[in-house]
């Protein structure tokens, strides 16, 4: 199969992955505090991937340590604190649309730190799929006026840093095997997770005392195991074989996986929301057309 089709189904099969992400950290944060989630989740992803990809680490040049390592921190550790922190607040629908910022931030970093060049089209593309994604915001903050959209600025800083990461990738970290990647990523930061879960008062006696812990926890192994291992190793695949403005724009298709969890979760979804979705898609598809 050609690296046309196989992106495409990359791209679907992460769209579904992470836009299950932010249900799940809601349903984690019941019986765990934003830091205990974040570490938890850094922690469990850490110990995954390097039983899997120890072995892998050998293979990476001696110069792609620097940038794993930075890698590790952008867009894995303080992300998972990031979006935590933001769903103590907004409604997790918000969280992710408030992500489809993505693509955005991608170019413009792409394009001013990382030379890295983009098509009209793409821009164009992009910038269709944020007026979509404004639509989202501005419906959700009338169904939704009591969330504080302050916190929304915890989402926003954590695109910033998923976006460098792409560039990063791309840039250099083309010719690394994408589990060796995400093994390399765990390798730095599990130890600064540990550190965060140990001062979160996780280990409390009335910590353990909270009804809703093993569910937390649940949620939380499932979001490790599959809305981050399984999904990072996906995503270093489809920025290798495409561009990063086509991998960052999995962003644009999670939130509408997002609002279906939404919805069966009993949370505000409109006809305004559903079509400002079919725009989203619209953008993400031009900004991907082919050249004729």
């Amino acid at each position: 199969m050609k690296n046309l089709n196989i992106k495409w189904v990359y791209l679907l099969i992460l769209s579904a992955i992470w836009g299950s992400s932010f249900i799940l950290i809601k349903k984690g944060l019941l019986g765990l505090s934003a830091y205990q989630l974040g570490a938890l989740r850094t922690i469990i992803t850490g110990f995954i991937l390097l039983a899997f990809g120890y072995h892998k680490l050998k293979t990476i040049p001696k110069p792609a340590w620097k940038w794993i390592a930075i890698s590790g921190f952008l867009g894995s550790f303080f992300p998972a604190f990031l979006f935590a922190i933001a769903e103590t607040e907004i409604d997790s629908v918000v969280a992710s649309i408030l992500n489809s910022l993505v693509p955005l931030n991608t170019i413009l970093l792409g394009f001013a730190v990382f030379k890295i060049a983009s098509t009209k089209k793409q821009i164009l593309g992009v910038i269709i799929g944020f007026v979509g994604t404004a639509i989202l915001i501005l419906e959700g903050s009338e169904l939704n006026p009591k969330q504080n959209y302050l916190f929304a600025g915890y989402v926003i800083v954590a695109t910033i840093m998923y976006a460098a990461n792409t560039n990063i990738i791309k840039r250099y970290l083309q010719d690394v095997k994408p589990l060796a990647i995400a093994a390399g990523n765990y390798l730095f930061i599990i130890v600064p997770a540990t550190i965060v879960l140990l001062f979160s008062d996780f280990f409390n006696a009335t910590t353990f005392e909270n009804p809703l812990l093993l569910e937390s926890l649940l949620y939380v192994t499932i979001l490790s195991v599959f809305g981050t291992a399984l999904a990072k190793i996906y995503f270093f695949r489809l920025v290798q074989i495409s561009t990063p403005v086509f991998a960052s724009s999995v962003t644009y298709l999670m939130p509408v996986i997002a609002l279906a969890w939404g919805l069966l979760d009993n949370e505000t979804f409109s006809i305004i929301q559903a079509l400002a979705a079919l725009l989203i898609l619209a953008g993400v598809y031009l900004a991907n057309k082919n050249k004729p």
